[in-house]
């Protein structure tokens, strides 16, 4: 029996748990749930308080489902989720991506054979409709594939797995689907900005007005609108390296107020 993207039901893998983190998502979980079981039939959905429909249809598409409070904490999330996994392998996805057909078979061929390395994926962006090749939504890498007790998760956003396995990128991709319209993104960035300035001040970072508030803005712009090629998806490119540059700017301001 063959599901969605081609790969065998039968070669699902016995011992890996894939973890989706959600807070009103009914209109990605059912998705994001089948993706999940291209590859196995435990998923595992850490809820931080969906008002919609997110929970009642991730239990009816057999998924376990566990609920943490959300504390501005990505990191914590991620890590909270592994004391609820009982297999020797964990894989993240965001409820917005799809694993490729190509990334499900990797998957399902490497999981039951290594033992001492993690996996990154290639992650393509799509957002307001369009895929991106350049700027700030050029495709990146995600380390998403783990030994459960090899890796942990540091920092509240832009959150990463820390360990000292070897990392190996799998063929294929991860498709992530995210902004839909410009006021998500605009929350978005604003969240981060100022969660990012909590995690700087719990490191006690200190806040330079030249450096941090002048120049840093004006240089991320610089790299991605320059460096990364940003100026070659038009004005909507444009308008993502200027937001981007603001948002560099925000977290550090946030960052001198907490201060």
């Amino acid at each position: 029996m063959f599901l969605k993207h081609g790969v065998k039901k039968d070669n699902m893998v016995s011992n890996l748990t894939v973890v989706i983190l959600t807070k009103n998502e009914e209109m990605n979980i059912v998705d994001v749930i089948a993706n999940a079981k291209q590859v196995t039939d435990k998923v595992l959905i850490v809820d931080s308080g969906s008002t919609d429909k997110t929970v009642e249809l991730a239990k009816k598409n057999g998924s376990k489902v566990v609920y943490r409070a959300w504390d501005n904490d990505f990191a914590a999330q991620r890590n909270f989720a592994l004391e609820h996994v009982d297999t020797e392998w964990v894989l993240y996805l965001d409820a917005d991506e799809r694993m490729n057909e190509e990334l499900c078979k990797g998957i399902v061929e490497i999981v039951p054979t290594s033992k001492n390395a993690v996996y990154r994926f290639i992650r393509r962006n799509s957002a307001f409709g369009k895929d991106f090749k350049y700027g700030v939504l050029a495709p990146d890498s995600v380390i998403r594939l783990f030994p459960k007790n090899k890796v942990k998760w540091k920092d509240k956003v832009h959150e990463r797995p820390v360990g000292d396995l070897p990392i190996i990128t799998l063929d294929g991709y991860l498709k992530h689907f995210t902004y839909t319209d410009f006021d998500q993104y605009v929350a978005k960035m604003n969240m981060y900005s100022s969660i990012a300035a909590q995690n700087y001040r719990i490191k006690d970072k200190k806040v330079s007005i030249i450096k941090d508030i002048v120049f840093r803005p004006f240089l991320a712009f610089f790299k991605m609108y320059i460096l990364k090629k940003g100026f070659l998806e038009g004005w909507l490119g444009f308008v993502l390296c200027l937001n981007y540059a603001n948002y560099t700017l925000n977290k550090y301001v946030k960052l001198k107020l907490l201060r």
